[in-house]
């Protein structure tokens, strides 16, 4: 990642005070940038977009919006600083390493946990105009797309970077786009993560029966969304032919729906 000139700086400092470091993540490939920053009055975790109307702002403003909500399963914000040229919000850092989704595995208890954590938040006012529709044109229809409404708080981008492995604690991070559907979708998005990871589909949703909403969830609604997924990553990979990382995930669909029997034809 390269970072921004003397003027990103110079809005940090508004909240940092003298930066005296800023090093670039490895993680957080989504945002124009993320680094830890050292300075007078940190350190600091700061994501940051460049000030242009559009998603990838939205998501960032929708990040802050919920983190009060979140906490202490998210780090906290502490900060927003904002010109015509960039907008950046200020974490606390955390201590802590992505969590390991592979079969064996010792993270797998704790990441189960997370789940029921998150499945455990209420759904905060600010969150009911963000109803779940991502997965919506991806469907067979009206029918299957309504199974995945609801009035639950999801995370919505369970991956092993998002989910933190401290000494002790664990985390949450990355809510750059929480809705509110249906219960089931973190831990459904959980299981595809695991047999993307080397699990078995069975083996996978063995895991995720540790998840309250998962014990909970229609199974229908479930093959609608392992289909609907895997139509989403197939579309995506089919746009974008040299990203390897999607047609692993097209690989990982197919073994989930064919596990459950599930036709995923059409899109």
């Amino acid at each position: 990642m390269r970072l921004p000139g003397p003027e990103f700086v110079a809005l940090l400092q508004q909240q940092t005070g003298e930066v005296t470091n800023i090093r670039p993540s490895e993680a957080g490939n989504s945002s124009d940038v993320t680094a830890l920053v050292e300075c007078e009055k940190g350190p600091f975790f700061v994501k940051a977009f460049r000030n242009r109307p559009g998603g990838r702002r939205d998501s960032l403003i929708r990040e802050e919006s919920i983190n009060p909500h979140v906490v202490p399963l998210s780090p906290t914000v502490l900060w927003r600083v904002e010109d015509e040229a960039w907008l950046a919000i200020g974490f606390e850092v955390i201590e802590g390493r992505p969590a390991d989704f592979t079969p064996d595995s010792r993270d797998l208890p704790a990441v189960i946990d997370l789940l029921n954590r998150i499945g455990g938040l209420p759904l905060p006012e600010v969150a009911r105009d963000w109803p779940e529709t991502r997965w919506d044109r991806f469907t067979a229809g009206n029918a299957e797309a309504a199974m995945f409404q609801g009035d639950s708080l999801l995370h919505t981008d369970i991956n092993q970077s998002n989910l933190i492995i401290g000494a002790g604690r664990t985390w949450v991070v990355d809510w750059s786009w929480p809705t509110r559907g249906a219960a089931f979708i973190d831990a459904a998005l959980l299981v595809f993560q695991l047999i993307a990871a080397g699990h078995t589909a069975l083996a996978a949703e063995t895991l995720a029966a540790g998840c309250v909403a998962w014990a909970d969830a229609d199974p229908r609604a479930i093959d609608a969304f392992a289909a609907a997924n895997l139509r989403m990553y197939r579309r995506r990979a089919d746009r974008y032919p040299n990203e390897s990382w999607l047609e692993a995930m097209v690989a990982a669909g197919r073994r989930w729906t064919e596990h459950r029997g599930v036709v995923a034809q059409g899109h």
